[in-house]
């Protein structure tokens, strides 16, 4: 966990899942609706983490909307705006992006500050970085207490690997 990640749930829990993410990507909305069924499932007892990792070469506005994002979750409503970009995919051009912020009714003058100033692109850049040294090579790459976790056969995995971690 760095200070900079967006995290869900107990923040002692013993097992924390970690995704990385591109908001472009269709299997990443998919995941979706499942991430939030594993927070109902394992309320209390799991942290969860999401982290940037935008694939440019094949999701074009990906960045973009990572970006976004960060500017939004600046204002405190990064979880919402998580959500909000997912049910807008694929629509991420600057226009669509602003009006997904101004849906959430952030300070528009202030996200567009920000994002002029490209104030999180390190952040990003960092994150995509970690994601690669941890061994992410498509998204969503899942980690569970920061083992890989492969659902390339579904998120039933997933779900399988935080029983065992909380088992143990």
């Amino acid at each position: 966990m760095t200070p900079t990640d967006h995290a869900l749930g107990s923040h002692d829990a013993r097992v924390t899942v970690v995704e990385y993410g591109d908001f472009e990507c269709p299997i990443c909305k998919q995941a979706a609706p499942a991430v939030r069924l594993l927070l109902h499932r394992f309320r209390d007892r799991i942290r969860f983490v999401y982290r940037h990792f935008p694939l440019e070469e094949i999701h074009p506005h990906a960045f973009s909307a990572a970006e976004a994002a960060e500017c939004v979750g600046a204002q405190g409503k990064f979880w919402p705006m998580h959500d909000l970009l997912f049910e807008s995919q694929p629509h991420f051009k600057p226009p669509q992006l602003r009006a997904c912020a101004d849906r959430l009714q952030v300070d528009l003058r202030r996200y567009a500050a920000d994002l002029d100033d490209h104030l999180f692109v390190q952040r990003i850049r960092e994150q995509m970085a970690g994601g690669q040294a941890s061994g992410v090579r498509s998204t969503p790459g899942f980690f569970v207490n920061g083992e890989i976790q492969d659902v390339s056969f579904g998120m039933e995995d997933l779900f399988d690997a935080v029983e065992a971690k909380l088992r143990e």
